[in-house]
């Protein structure tokens, strides 16, 4: 039975992606390193560093760990400055809807992101309130699919991992999901898993199979 629910929050609440591409796009473009959408796609489901890393290695020189530090913050800056004029009007399809279906059946709901921008983002979406516990990239040390941050996520909860609901859109997420023994909703890039308990087009389709 499931009693709670865990969800990632990039792609699944709100889309940054495009705020993210251009930020990366903007740091590769003042370094001079090659940058495109498949590039993108290869690390925008990456903890910031590991994803400089592997931008870097299109790089034409060698970065030191300074350097590093450097254009991470760089890229961080550039992202949070596109993404301050976010609103609640940037939710995702179906999560107001998904929101209310899970409040009027008293189930407690939590966020497990890989992201430090987590709780800001959160705040300019005005949804503080919503979620009894929030995970973020500031409270873990291992990212997805290590299974830490919706482990940690269950426990804030008193839920114990496997009657944990796990939605998700990316595959590293679905992995971390059947690490921690939860049982996982796929949506997008998380549908070419075969680790997901369920799948679906959108949120709407939880409400189908959820049992109270």
């Amino acid at each position: 039975m499931i009693k709670a629910v865990i969800f990632a929050f990039d792609g699944v609440i709100v889309s940054t992606k495009r705020f993210h591409f251009m930020a990366w796009e903007k740091v590769a473009e003042i370094e001079s390193i090659d940058f495109n959408e498949n590039i993108y796609n290869t690390i925008k489901d990456m903890p910031r560093m590991e994803a400089l890393d592997t931008l870097l290695l299109n790089a034409h020189k060698k970065y030191k760990e300074m350097d590093k530090i450097r254009l991470s913050n760089q890229k961080n800056a550039i992202y949070l400055e596109m993404v301050n004029g976010i609103t609640s009007n940037d939710l995702l399809p179906g999560v107001l809807e998904i929101i209310r279906f899970f409040k009027e059946n008293k189930v407690p709901m939590a966020i497990g992101s890989i992201s430090r921008n987590c709780k800001a983002i959160l705040t300019l979406l005005e949804m503080n309130s919503v979620f009894q516990a929030v995970v973020d990239g500031n409270d873990i040390t291992r990212p997805k699919p290590d299974p830490e941050v919706f482990e940690k996520a269950a426990r804030k909860l008193g839920v114990n991992p496997k009657d944990c609901l796990v939605i998700e859109d990316s595959i590293r997420g679905i992995e971390a999901a059947h690490s921690a023994e939860m049982q996982s909703f796929a949506l997008g890039d998380a549908r070419q898993s075969r680790l997901a308990t369920y799948y679906g087009l959108d949120l709407s389709e939880i409400e189908t199979i959820f049992t109270i």
